[in-house]
């Protein structure tokens, strides 16, 4: 990049960040609620000088964005530059907590340099680019957009010293160009998931134990995906920093994109604790009758089952039938209903697959359950007043000596008619259905194939039912009405059984509300829960092992979780949960955040090594000499209370093959106030085994050699 002699003229205290992605302001998947739930954190440490950019979508940035004049000079000259050349850009403030500023810039009036760019690309990196993906087309004119910017910038900008953090491979076609261009920032870059291991784990293909041995560029051609690989790979070697999110992600990385990642960096929430203990109980309560209803009105006719010994198991996501272990759950509940009869068990288990797929319309079968209950509901209020009525006029002309009301004459005949009317509508001929909408090919759709393979068909001696949601749940449905986050509350279980998940914010999400979950050593949050606590499942985070386990022994495994799980009493379940909800600490970007301040502390020091003084680095970086501040809670949540770092102190990708154990962590237990016999097992943290020094850790971190 720039010489020795301009980077030591660049002020590091102070230096600005740019975080680049195609999600800023605009959803589309995951990477959308990564930065917009880390903005907060972002913003309270470096204020204005914080700025996302991403591409210009007209209809969500008006609904998302202020636009208001840049504050920053520098920015203000760079935009008018690229503006009298052509290229729409707009600034603004999301509007989102914490209000970060943001550049979109319209990829569109860029079109007509797209060709010249693509050569320019060709020429350049090597990287191919067929006319007709218009993703990466999309991709490549964001990138020149980007370095066209960061390039204008820091020539209006000489004194403080730049950090461009770039997310994922559509927005990393900058990353070649800043190394070629020699601009003068330093940069970083985060995959949240591999091209090819989606690709390759959505195939029957044993994924994690034949990494090695994949030809990747083969691999790559195969499934016409080569010229994303080609800039997914150009930008992971481009960059200062390379991170991925979780550990799992790292060791698969450094074998399809072939570069070892510099650290990992988690993904975090923003958690909101609540003052009291039995505030989140409540809100179970409450959503879980919501789904009582629901469950009532698709069940009419064979709803012979207790709701007070009723669980609700649930699985939710993109639909991925094998990538997010959804064969390998319904082959579960399959068991599990043989195993729950067997033990002549009274759990009746309500099992919801909430995945999109493409649909019609809702059933008539499913809209008509609901219209019966809430018409028999209407019936027996209506004769529950007039009930009411006679028994205050009937007390009324009581006389000592005169005998009690009796209910025959508080039933009117006019009553049992009603009555009788709505009982002989409740009549069903079929079983209940499985899925509550019309599906387009259903008899190719792998979910209800699935199904029907293991013959689950919701037969009233079946312990194990199953429901079918085939897209994202909203208040406004009229046969589920319920927002994800609130029927999340009303669940029992969370069942996750990726093959591929890079992270999984769904386990997670369910951690936070305080709802036990079932996930697994492949994804992400799964490593990170296993290496943070010991005996997580006492926590509520059941671990199935994918890893070395053979497919058999993992769904016996994750059939056997289920099982205990259902024979635990209502107050092992409140324990527990009350136990899973303290634990939401442990995912607050507050905490996580930690681990991208300590990839940019390494990125400075990669590109501006003789600015820095040994081992103080501290002296540098804001915010690191902070602890790290415990969200509002109520007392006795795990806390950090001896400077425990998080894993993301990634030091060995053959240390986190063995073992996975890369952190810097320090045994600690949990507060004197808890009460030892409400919550008897104690957060016990792993502690790291002597080994190499991390990157991210600061030591002697190595300087690139091509900078």
């Amino acid at each position: 990049m720039s010489s020795e002699g301009e980077q030591q003229t660049r002020d590091i205290k102070n230096h600005l960040l740019f975080e680049i992605a195609t999600e800023v302001a605009h959803r589309v998947g995951g990477i959308y609620s990564v930065i917009k739930s880390k903005a907060p954190v972002t913003t309270a440490e470096y204020g204005e000088r914080y700025t996302l950019i991403g591409p210009l979508n007209h209809q969500s940035a008006a609904v998302e964005v202020e636009e208001m004049e840049p504050t920053s000079p520098e920015i203000a000259a760079t935009m008018q530059s690229m503006k009298d050349r052509g290229i729409g850009i707009i600034y603004g403030r999301w509007l989102i907590e914490g209000a970060p500023r943001v550049i979109l810039i319209d990829t569109k009036t860029a079109y007509n340099r797209m060709n010249e760019w693509k050569s320019d690309l060709w020429e350049l990196a090597g990287i191919p680019s067929p006319p007709n993906d218009d993703e990466t087309n999309e991709a490549i004119v964001f990138g020149y957009l980007v370095a066209w910017f960061l390039g204008e910038f820091v020539c209006h900008e000489r004194k403080k010293a730049v950090i461009a953090h770039f997310h994922e491979w559509l927005a990393g076609v900058a990353l070649p160009l800043c190394k070629k261009r020699r601009i003068d920032v330093t940069t970083i870059f985060t995959t949240h998931a591999t091209l090819l291991g989606r690709y390759l784990c959505a195939g029957s293909v044993d994924f994690y134990n034949n990494l090695q041995y994949f030809d990747v560029d083969a691999e790559a051609g195969k499934r016409g995906i080569y010229h994303r690989y080609c800039i997914e790979r150009a930008a992971t070697h481009a960059c200062d920093v390379f991170t991925t999110v979780s550990h799992i992600t790292a060791f698969e990385s450094e074998h399809l994109l072939k570069r070892k990642p510099d650290g990992v960096l988690p993904n975090g929430l923003n958690v909101t604790k609540f003052s009291a203990v039995h505030e989140f109980q409540n809100l179970h309560q409450q959503a879980k009758e919501k789904i009582h209803d629901f469950v009532r009105g698709h069940f009419y006719g064979h709803y012979d089952f207790d709701p007070d010994n009723t669980l609700y198991l649930f699985t939710a996501g993109r639909y991925e039938f094998r990538n997010k272990g959804v064969d390998m759950f319904i082959e579960s509940l399959a068991r599990l209903n043989h195993r729950l009869k067997a033990a002549g068990s009274k759990v009746t288990v309500v099992a919801f697959i909430i995945m999109p797929a493409q649909t019609t319309s809702l059933t008539v079968e499913a809209l008509k359950g609901q219209a019966v209950i809430k018409s028999l509901r209407d019936t027996t209020h209506v004769i529950e007043q007039s009930i009411g009525r006679r028994i205050f006029e009937r007390s009324l002309k009581w006389h000592e000596g005169d005998p009690m009301p009796d209910e025959k004459e508080l039933i009117s005949a006019q009553d049992r008619v009603l009555l009788r009317r709505r009982l002989f509508a409740m009549k069903r001929h079929g079983l209940p259905p499985i899925v509550t909408h019309n599906m387009v090919n259903d008899h190719e759709d792998p979910v209800l194939n699935q199904i029907r393979r293991v013959q689950l068909f919701n037969h009233p001696s079946d312990r194990v039912k199953v429901v079918f949601h085939p897209e994202f749940l909203n208040s406004a449905n009229p046969v589920l009405p319920l927002d994800y986050d609130d029927f999340v509350r009303g669940c029992h279980l969370g069942v996750f059984s990726s093959y591929y998940e890079p992270w999984g914010y769904t386990p997670a999400e369910c951690t936070v509300m305080g709802v036990p979950s079932i996930t697994t050593n492949l994804s992400g949050f799964g490593c990170y829960m296993e290496e943070l606590i010991e005996n997580s499942s006492d926590y509520g985070i059941y671990i199935v092992d994918r890893r070395t386990k053979g497919v058999d022994d993992s769904v016996n495994q994750l059939t056997s979780f289920m099982f205990d799980f259902c024979g635990k009493s209502r107050r092992q379940r409140i324990n527990q949960r009350n136990r899973t909800e303290r634990l939401s600490d442990l995912l607050d970007w507050k905490r996580m955040g930690m681990e991208y301040v300590k990839a940019r502390q390494l990125a400075l020091r990669r590109a501006y090594p003789n600015s820095f003084s040994g081992d103080e680095e501290e002296d540098f970086i804001p915010g690191v000499e902070q602890k790290i501040s415990r969200p509002f809670s109520v007392p006795g949540s795990p806390r950090d209370r001896t400077g425990m770092m998080t894993p993301g102190d990634f030091a060995s990708l053959q240390e986190g093959r063995e073992g996975l154990s890369t952190e810097d962590y320090v045994a600690w237990k949990l507060p004197e106030e808890e009460d030892p016999e409400e919550y008897p097992f104690p957060l016990t943290l792993r502690t790291k085994q002597p080994g190499p020094p991390s990157p991210l850790e600061g030591a002697s971190a190595p300087v690139n050699g091509s900078q």
